[in-house]
């Protein structure tokens, strides 16, 4: 009886002469062989993938909180993408990464079954100065591995809930401190700083007193600066016989976006180009509301006859940082004891600043202050008392910028005409100068601290050595 094979689809049977089938044999080719080979399975069967890693079930939304958490404390993106990337890596998660915006986090995961995208947006509220320290804190022990992501999660949602340290009273208190120390930096005269103390508390009033996130919130530049505008030149101005530059810019110090222009420079300088053209954008856009602001006082009262006073002595400057100082713990609600730190910050970056002015020039003097002050922060951060550095950098915002332009009213850029587009200059000058120092002031900060870590580690065995030489 003869007898010969056909393969059908990679199978063979073999027929008889009468027509039957028997049952099919899978024939193995080469390849299959040869595959099973490289993948250990032996013989037959078909080769197991590996199993995946599957991430924590807490990390992803531990780390668009965080995220979310440092963007309302102001930091620039490229430091929340940093802060992030390291805590990823800590804890062993190269699967996860993070992508930030000023409005939002967004975290990308490799699932065993996809690659999924989370998103958690910004709230916009912005952080007490305590809060910020709370959460800096948090940041370091979450990248060090000193908690586990739950209690991290949990200490988060605490942080973000807590109330300020000090009521609507003291933080007014506090705003007309502020208004009154950056006065001083500028040697006015007697009668404005009385001025800017009334205004000041006009203001203080309207920002405890407006909900954070509320549609009049997002009017507030325009309505203080036209009724500050409205009274300095109607009412408070000619009590104190003081000029309207001297008393509309002071009191609207906490609504000048000095922190978000500076950021966006910084965001620009480190090619973030989205985030740092976008806050860019909204800087502007506060600067603008309140020269439309100015610009309405200014039209529905009239303007104003120049006034000439005699100016304060040199040193009152120095008494303002104090006052500057003392109003960023009050109205800015900083945490216990950091009241002496911050007035050490603030007063290295203003001598900084002022030798700046000497050595470079007014407009380029923010780089020295810059420099000094991020030096400053991150050593008293160091300290066993110290505070969070945010919480002594933050302030130093406020303090440099007006430095830098010499602290311009904005009244002044939004009226005198074709000297604004110099005065526009020198802001854009300034700004990238502080920003460049801070830059530098951190890459020194960091290679000096990696530098100390790495002599502190060898230095047992470089005493072993000197003991054997």
């Amino acid at each position: 009886m003869g007898e010969d094979q056909v393969e059908v689809q990679g199978e063979s049977r073999d027929k008889t002469q009468d027509g039957g089938a028997v049952a099919p044999r899978r024939r193995r080719g080469w390849r299959q062989r040869l595959a099973a080979i490289l993948h250990g399975s032996g013989g037959g069967g078909r080769p197991q993938p590996a199993p995946r890693h599957v991430v924590d079930p807490d990390l992803v939304p531990l780390l668009t909180e965080l995220g979310v958490g440092l963007l309302d404390a102001g930091q620039a993106t490229n430091e929340v993408e940093d802060a992030l990337r390291q805590i990823s890596r800590t804890r062993g998660e190269a699967e996860v990464r993070a992508f930030v915006v000023p409005t939002g986090v967004m975290v990308q995961v490799d699932e065993p079954d996809d690659v999924r995208t989370y998103y958690e947006s910004s709230t916009g509220s912005g952080f007490h100065l305590d809060q910020v320290g709370a959460l800096d804190t948090l940041v370091d022990d979450v990248a060090q591995a000193r908690v586990s992501l739950r209690d991290a999660r949990a200490r988060l949602a605490e942080i973000a809930a807590a109330p300020a340290r000090f009521g609507p009273v003291v933080a007014v208190l506090g705003h007309v401190l502020l208004s009154v120390g950056f006065a001083l930096l500028q040697q006015p005269t007697a009668g404005s700083v009385a001025g800017v103390a009334a205004l000041g508390l006009v203001v203080g009033v309207l920002q405890v007193s407006v909900p954070r996130g509320s549609a009049i919130a997002n009017a507030l530049p325009v309505l203080a600066s036209f009724l500050v505008t409205v009274l300095a030149i109607g009412v408070v101005g000619p009590l104190v016989d003081a000029g309207l530059v001297d008393l509309v810019a002071p009191p609207l110090v906490s609504l000048l976006p000095g922190a978000a222009l500076t950021t966006a420079t910084m965001e620009l300088t480190h090619h973030q180009v989205v985030s740092g053209a976008s806050r860019l954008v909204y800087g502007l856009g506060q600067l603008l509301l309140l020269a439309f602001g100015v610009v309405a006082g200014v039209a529905a009262v009239g303007t104003p006859d120049p006034v000439a006073g005699s100016p304060l002595p040199a040193w009152v400057a120095y008494v303002g940082v104090a006052l500057v100082a003392g109003g960023d713990v009050l109205f800015s609600s900083a945490p216990r004891w950091s009241l002496g730190w911050i007035a050490l910050t603030l007063y290295a970056a203003f001598v900084a600043q002022a030798a700046g002015a000497v050595l470079l020039s007014p407009q380029l003097s923010g780089f020295l202050g810059g420099f000094v002050l991020v030096v400053v922060a991150r050593l008293v951060a160091r300290a066993p008392t110290g505070p969070s550095r945010l919480v002594t950098t933050l302030p130093g915002f406020w303090l440099l910028v007006p430095g830098s332009l010499g602290f311009i009213g904005i009244s002044e850029v939004a009226t005198s005409g074709a000297q604004a587009v110099t005065e526009l200059v020198d802001m854009v000058l300034a700004l990238f100068a502080i920003a460049l120092g801070i830059m530098t002031g951190t890459a020194v900060s960091r290679q000096a601290s990696t530098l100390t870590r790495t002599l502190y580690r060898h230095a047992p065995d470089l005493r072993n050595d000197r003991r054997r030489s």
